[in-house]
């Protein structure tokens, strides 16, 4: 398939993604304490997505190096969820991170429509199909819809990434958004903790 290569367990050895990859996951629902990870989507930003469908022994040592590289910004939209489903499956600790609907909502306080589709639609003047989205991301042979799907997830994150950037320095607030980027990792731990439902911060 053009653009995309299916990777069964790990990424290959020395792949170079560059100061910045786009990251996604699908999951067998989402509950990071029941419902496994089985794939990771990754993007340098070059057009071309690499998907790993991963093994319930979780054994891919390039990919949990690569998340866990310290000198790699890992690029999500809604980073809290894959951060905790990384931590919770493959052990891994992602930072520093990039968190797009986290930038919109910092940045687009003109909406209160942050999901990728929309964010994609303005910001990058794509439109994404999300018809795959609540199918079974557990089967052993991925169908091309469902690697199209999850492709698309990254393939644009980077662009997304330099129009909200742009964004948020304009306003004023690239500060304030690195602050929430670098507590994610942090907010992913609480939830795997029980607090998802809680605001800790609240009065009462």
């Amino acid at each position: 398939m053009n653009g995309i290569t299916l990777h069964k367990g790990d990424l290959p050895a020395g792949m170079d993604f560059g100061p910045v990859v786009a990251i996604d996951t699908e999951a067998m629902g989402l509950n990071p304490q029941r419902d496994h990870l089985t794939l990771v989507q990754l993007s340098a930003g070059d057009g071309t997505a690499h998907l790993v469908q991963l093994t319930r022994d979780f054994d891919c040592p390039n990919l949990k190096a690569l998340l866990a590289d310290p000198k790699t910004v890992k690029l999500f939209h809604f980073a809290r969820f894959d951060i905790a489903m990384m931590r919770k499956w493959l052990g891994v600790s992602c930072a520093p991170v990039w968190c797009t609907k986290i930038a919109s909502r910092l940045a687009r306080t003109y909406t209160d429509r942050h999901g990728l589709k929309d964010v994609a639609r303005e910001v990058a003047g794509v439109e994404l199909s999300k018809t795959q989205q609540s199918s079974d991301w557990g089967a052993a042979d991925l169908s091309d819809a469902q690697m199209q799907y999850a492709a698309s997830d990254v393939l644009y994150l980077h662009q997304i990434k330099e129009g909200l950037e742009a964004m948020l320095v304009r306003e004023g607030r690239l500060g304030l958004a690195q602050a929430c980027f670098d507590f994610l990792p942090v907010r992913a731990q609480l939830d795997l903790e029980g607090w998802a439902g809680e605001d800790i911060f609240a009065h009462s």
